[in-house]
């Protein structure tokens, strides 16, 4: 499937593409966002067989590239290129004549606390990274998303990979200090994931739910790369909750 590349920077990882459906269209865009642990060994490429796929289900997917860990990302670059690559959907949007009036996130792994955290945009104070988006994300999808950044630097994940991205900035970025959001998040997570551990889910979505926000946790079978096999009972679950929330805007 052909996709077109929109570049929303100078840099060789702004950049985004769109993957359009030939057929008869779900309202809305899904913007796909992949994961990694934030780091450049990991890109697009694991996102772009999942936006292919949506668009053969008649959605218009987005699959976003952003700076990484190793390749000028960190703190505030990852977070302001994600917010700079959805808002990019307006031109995209302009040219196709897409409806951004639902915009669901996909995100897997690190690409969920990027997608959780681009949800709470609307809600940053004036002169905060990502505040006053052009594009508002409407719901997320987390597979197996690192939602509670805090205990993740605790615990140390995958070699102090919050630490290294964040710094002393983690409670900025943690979808934890966002709850609650104004926006349903769908926290799915693999029951055999040995990368992202299921409290990750489980007390991002507790908290949410106490606070009165839209949010549930969805259990699949797999594990963590299972979510991303587009021809996994997983990743199946995952596209059906993208459809069922691009519906429900």
């Amino acid at each position: 499937m052909t996709a077109q590349r929109y570049s929303y920077g100078g840099d060789a990882s702004q950049w985004a593409e769109l993957y359009l459906p030939h057929g008869p269209a779900v309202a809305g865009v899904a913007v796909v966002i992949h994961g990694g642990y934030w780091r450049s060994a990991y890109a697009a490429d694991l996102g772009a067989p999942l936006a292919a796929d949506l668009a053969r289900h008649g959605v218009a997917a987005w699959n976003l590239e952003y700076r990484r860990m190793g390749n000028g990302g960190g703190w505030p670059a990852t977070f302001e290129d994600i917010a700079h690559g959805i808002d990019a959907l307006a031109v995209a949007a302009e040219e196709h004549g897409l409806d951004l009036g639902s915009v669901v996130v996909l995100g897997h792994s690190a690409g969920g606390q990027l997608g959780v955290w681009a949800a709470g945009r609307s809600a940053f104070p004036s002169g905060a990274v990502g505040a006053q988006p052009a594009v508002e994300v409407t719901g997320v999808v987390s597979q197996s998303g690192l939602l509670n950044l805090a205990q993740a630097q605790q615990l140390g994940l995958s070699s102090n990979a919050v630490a290294n991205l964040l710094g002393e900035n983690v409670a900025l970025a943690d979808p934890m200090s966002a709850i609650p959001l104004h926006v349903p998040v769908v926290a799915v997570h693999a029951k055999h994931d040995a990368d992202v551990p299921a409290s990750q889910s489980e007390s991002y979505v507790a908290a949410a739910v106490a606070a009165g926000a839209d949010a549930r946790l969805v259990w699949v079978p797999g594990d963590h790369m299972d979510l991303i096999d587009v021809h996994s009972e997983s990743y199946a679950i995952c596209r059906d909750l993208v459809l069922g929330l691009l519906g429900r805007a």
